[in-house]
């Protein structure tokens, strides 16, 4: 069958939980997509689709005009577009889905620019199964014309998809968004808590309040867990965030100094369960 998007090359970067949903709902809109994993057992799923493989970063940005990111931090998206911006062709666009600090993706736009690339921060919230159903919400900051272009791409994957201005906005309303979830998920946990200090029957409690109007999606999340020790891998990641936004806004910025005093006791409790 022929592909109904045949003129646009793209590629991806980055096949975790959240970066292999996002590639595979690509590949099944019929865009050719070329993948590149460090780890050849990582590309195995998609034997079976259409995908394309690189044996390197270098050529799988020489063939594609659309390369989305989703690696973990700064420094790896870094290395992966350095590479990339002296390989890919001018007129490409780069879409950083990483959760990262916004001046990293403000320097590689400058860089890019150079080279006649466009840069397009676009974080994603919703996870896995959002991404697997194709709902995932983005947030993107970039050249306007550059998001137009990609968004037949951006749809295969999300249904929420927000243009909040130049190319690091997104990423500042993604910290805001995982400080927040983070902050509810602490102050959940304190209910939690409270319940236990005045003998509540917890699962009672945990029922009632999801049901009322103290409900927050942070109690979902914590409900599901038996202890913070269920959280320690998000936890961390939720963590570093919290801090781009305390170095973004400053630590003594008193939405910063708030966000972090809801968090902080359930991040520690989290990063002190065992592996």
């Amino acid at each position: 069958m022929s592909s109904p998007h045949p003129t646009l090359t793209c590629g991806f970067i980055g096949l975790g939980s959240q970066g292999a949903p996002i590639a595979r709902r690509m590949i099944d809109a019929g865009f050719e997509t070329v993948l590149w994993a460090r780890r050849p057992e990582t590309l195995e799923p998609y034997q079976e689709t259409g995908a394309r493989y690189a044996g390197t970063v270098e050529e799988l940005a020489g063939r594609c005009e659309h390369i989305g990111i989703c690696v973990v931090n700064d420094n790896d998206v870094r290395q992966v577009c350095d590479v990339i911006l002296g390989a890919a062709r001018a007129g490409t666009r780069i879409a950083i889905h990483s959760t990262v600090h916004p001046e990293t993706v403000r320097d590689l736009a400058s860089q890019a620019a150079a080279c006649g690339i466009s840069i397009i921060d676009a974080p994603v919230s919703g996870g896995s199964p959002a991404a697997e159903a194709g709902v995932l919400t983005l947030m993107l900051g970039g050249d306007a014309r550059a998001i137009e272009l990609s968004m037949p791409v951006f749809r295969t994957f999300g249904k929420l998809i927000v243009r909040l201005g130049e190319v690091g906005a997104g990423q500042k309303v993604k910290i805001i968004n995982n400080s927040l979830l983070v902050a509810n998920i602490g102050l959940a946990q304190a209910a939690l808590e409270a319940g236990e200090t005045l003998g509540i029957d917890r699962a009672s409690l945990i029922e009632l309040l999801l049901a009322s109007s103290g409900r927050s999606f942070g109690l979902e999340v914590r409900s599901r867990m038996e202890t913070p020790a269920g959280f320690r891998h998000g936890g961390a990641l939720l963590r570093k965030d919290l801090g781009l936004l305390e170095e973004v806004l400053g630590e003594e910025s008193a939405p910063a100094r708030q966000l972090s005093h809801a968090a902080t006791p359930f991040l520690n409790e989290a990063a002190q369960a065992p592996a």
